[in-house]
């Protein structure tokens, strides 16, 4: 990545539904709790990287669901597609790579042949990947007479099944471990392999990448089981890796407090910021710090005291300008005094605040100019602005 100079302190590598994403979490708290951990103290050096058996339809459905940051890194079709930014930048070399020995028409030909097999959607099936559904009790049967048939045809394919339903066909070079190695593989001859990685998974097509060397890794508390029955014959031993005790994101959380892989305290776990003062100044959690505040103010749960009101005041410069995307100005002060009026405005409802892409550059030895979109959601509606904010660490000026 581009981005960073240096090797990534942390590279998290995360499958997304029932890993990342609690779809059982009503009000995504966990997910919610990790992005605030990784905004605050980890987007600024480290890779956030999304490992999904999603199509890139599905996944950006998932995306206006659920309050998922942006990866730096999106691996898609159980590890067949390589993305890079938001832009989404696909990996050509990749996709040369799986394209050897593979011959998506024979596959198709052979499958059908199994009346087992129902296929998926066709936004499932992609260049490098044929997906079907297949009973639970059926799927191991087919998927022995279904390679042998592959092979026969010359084909270097592979079966992988999942979520108790899912049965994909991929080339046998691809999937979400191959996939992970390849990015190893590449960082490293650019001399920036990451210092620590964490891979975290909940089913079947998460295997592999739980066998990727040198990596620490996480099956979330709700590990479906499939995977613990892997991990039972195949890594039971392996210190590195950790069944939690928490579900998803939370699970997450968990591991890298295991590991010891850094800061492990979501901002959002703590509800005294007056305690939650850092020795050196971290524009990301300060950032994170503010906007929790403003989501907190807004839903009613700190007290609506004059001590709150001038600490907002204390560290916001007397010249700043606030510039709305209208075009309006305002100064910092008075958009305190109008914040004052909105105490308590999203009490009882979904309201939620969230930071995604905080990246500060440092244009001083005391200042940085920090860009980052904030989300606000109101329950089924979400809205996003970009934000750009002067950071200062004098207390007497933060923002």
């Amino acid at each position: 990545m581009d981005r960073l100079s240096s090797p990534a302190r942390l590279m998290i590598v995360s499958d997304l539904d029932h890993t990342m994403v609690d779809h059982h979490d009503a009000e995504n708290l966990s997910l919610l709790r990790f992005n605030a951990l990784w905004e605050s103290n980890y987007r600024h050096d480290s890779l956030l990287v999304f490992s999904t058996g999603r199509s890139l339809t599905l996944y950006k459905e998932l995306r206006k669901e659920k309050p998922i940051l942006t990866p730096d890194i999106t691996i898609m079709s159980v590890g067949t597609e390589i993305t890079y930014g938001k832009s989404m930048v696909p990996d050509d070399g990749w996709f040369d790579i799986l394209s050897q020995k593979w011959d998506r028409n024979i596959v198709i030909e052979e499958a059908k042949k199994f009346s087992e097999l129902k296929p998926q959607a066709e936004t499932e099936q992609r260049p490098h990947k044929i997906s079907f559904y297949v009973e639970k009790e059926k799927a191991q049967q087919v998927t022995k007479d279904l390679s042998e048939r592959l092979e026969k045809c010359g084909l270097d394919a592979k079966i992988i099944y999942s979520g108790g339903i899912d049965l994909d066909i991929l080339p046998q070079g691809a999937g979400k471990g191959q996939a992970l190695a390849y990015l190893h593989k590449k960082f490293k001859s650019e001399g920036k392999l990451p210092i620590n990685t964490l891979v975290c998974g909940d089913s079947g097509n998460d295997a592999e990448l739980f066998s990727i060397p040198d990596v620490h890794g996480v099956m979330v508390s709700n590990a479906q089981e499939e995977l613990l029955q892997w991990h039972a014959q195949n890594a039971k031993g392996n210190p590195k890796i950790i069944h939690a005790t928490e579900r998803c994101a939370a699970g997450i959380i968990q591991a890298i407090s295991h590991f010891n892989l850094g800061p492990s305290i979501s901002p959002r776990d703590v509800m005294d910021f007056t305690e939650c003062q850092l020795e050196h100044v971290n524009p990301g959690h300060e950032i994170v710090k503010f906007y929790l505040f403003y989501e907190r103010w807004r839903r009613g749960e700190v007290e609506n005291s004059e001590s709150y009101y001038a600490s907002l005041k204390a560290v916001c410069h007397p010249s700043g300008v606030f510039i709305h995307p209208s075009g309006e100005e305002l100064s910092l002060h008075d958009s305190i005094d109008k914040l004052k009026k909105c105490y308590g405005d999203r009490q009882g409802t979904k309201y939620r605040v969230w930071i995604d892409r905080l990246l500060p550059t440092r244009i001083s030895n005391d200042a940085w100019l920090v860009s980052f979109d904030k989300w606000e959601s109101t329950g089924e509606e979400c809205q996003c602005g970009v934000v750009t904010t002067l950071l200062r660490s004098k207390a007497s000026a933060r923002l």
